[in-house]
């Protein structure tokens, strides 16, 4: 569809919603078939296996993370799984629906993780839908500690220091003490009347969380006390009615140098400084997506799936790519001379990064690919909706 009615089913929002839609009212935009291309590079699956039941089709951002030396990988059911970065196998699982069943019986139904994975300070942390928020040991994934948020946590934790920070569906930004689990203070949003389903996750730097909101701001909260230091607008919504103000930023800011830069849905992409908030340049673009960089240039994918090269230090437009419009991308990431994307096929795209071309490309999971792929060491670590991990190489 070519309203925002296609948006909004794109990021998984309820039925009810969508069936305010009449097929009447909109014209059908066909999803782009993928033809052949003179491929250039040529991608491998050099490892692969399978974590639980994936996320199904629910709205989720799971994907793996790597550290420590292993792949931390979880599941919408709470399983949580580490396996040997460099062997593959599997080093500890397990289950939170058993381990913390007692909580979650008087709290809610079932797990539902879709917040994570972040690995720091010697512990995997994750989320979900429920409130939950878990610290496990990361070298045998014991439960540390567990707490309940007020609202669904759907983006990955961010560890600053001694303090980990959620945001919730509610609109409340809040820190917990990474060893613990002790709430050490709570940053309250006002949210609009609707938004989009999803939230960001913070960044941080030198003292200060980095996080957009669902009213079309970048704020930055004191890590040491949760008060707001400054906000800045990205877009004022507009329109005559609570779809087409939706502004929400759900994307981490990206800190480079002393700018940052987020985009938001229905709005801008913008360039800020990174202590004031003043805005630098602001352009017109539309997306839910995570941003990507490399050298001078930044890597938007917008909400009909069109990718875009913009230079970071005046927001003109270098290059675009429709040829994969409307197949529900990934957040787009970087490996040497390519952006790679997913797509609902669960195809990775390889595009060269200097002239928008496409480059090659490999199916990982037929179930399809939803999460932006994590780019560690030269390796590419992925997660599909079938629950199917893997790592591509390049040859």
């Amino acid at each position: 569809m070519k309203s925002w009615c296609k948006n909004l089913l794109a990021i998984g929002l309820g039925v009810s919603l969508i069936s305010a839609c009449s097929s009447n009212d909109v014209e059908d935009e066909p999803i782009s078939e993928l033809t052949e291309i003179q491929a250039t590079v040529f991608p491998e699956i050099s490892w692969q296996t399978s974590v639980g039941d994936g996320v199904g089709d629910f709205y989720s951002q799971l994907r793996p993370t790597v550290r420590y030396d292993k792949i931390f990988v979880a599941d919408r059911s709470g399983e949580v799984v580490a396996f040997d970065q460099t062997s593959g196998d599997k080093l500890w699982s397990v289950n939170l629906e058993r381990e913390l069943s007692d909580q979650l019986a008087t709290k809610t139904k079932g797990v539902r993780i879709a917040a994570g994975v972040t690995a720091a300070r010697n512990k995997v942390f994750v989320g979900g839908e429920s409130g939950l928020l878990v610290a496990l040991e990361q070298d045998t994934g014991k439960v540390v500690w567990s707490v309940f948020a007020d609202g669904e946590l759907l983006s990955a934790p961010t560890v600053a220091e001694d303090v980990v920070a959620v945001s919730t569906s509610k609109g409340a930004f809040t820190a917990y003490n990474v060893d613990t689990g002790e709430q050490l203070w709570t940053n309250e949003m006002q949210l609009p009347t609707l938004t989009l389903r999803g939230t960001g996750s913070a960044a941080y730097e030198a003292g200060g969380f980095f996080l957009g909101t669902a009213d079309g701001k970048v704020m930055v909260v004191v890590k040491n006390n949760g008060q707001t230091a400054w906000e800045q607008t990205v877009y004022n919504p507009k329109g005559g009615n609570e779809f087409t103000r939706m502004a929400d930023v759900d994307m981490t800011p990206i800190i480079s140098g002393e700018n940052l830069y987020a985009v938001s849905y229905n709005g801008n992409l913008v360039s800020m400084e990174l202590r004031t908030g003043r805005v630098v340049w602001t352009r017109k673009y539309s997306s839910f997506n995570e941003l990507a960089e490399a050298g001078l240039n930044l890597f938007v994918v917008d909400d009909f799936s069109r990718i875009y090269a913009v230079d970071k230090r005046n927001g003109l437009e270098l290059w675009s790519n429709s040829e994969l419009k409307n197949r529900t991308l990934t957040s787009p990431a970087v490996i040497g001379p390519y952006i790679v994307v997913g797509d609902f096929e669960g195809y990775l795209h390889f595009i060269t990064r200097d002239t928008g071309e496409l480059a090659g490309r490999i199916q990982i999971d037929s179930d399809g690919l939803y999460a932006q792929p994590l780019v560690s060491g030269g390796k590419i670590y992925l997660q599909g909706r079938s629950g199917k991990v893997a790592t591509v190489t390049l040859p």
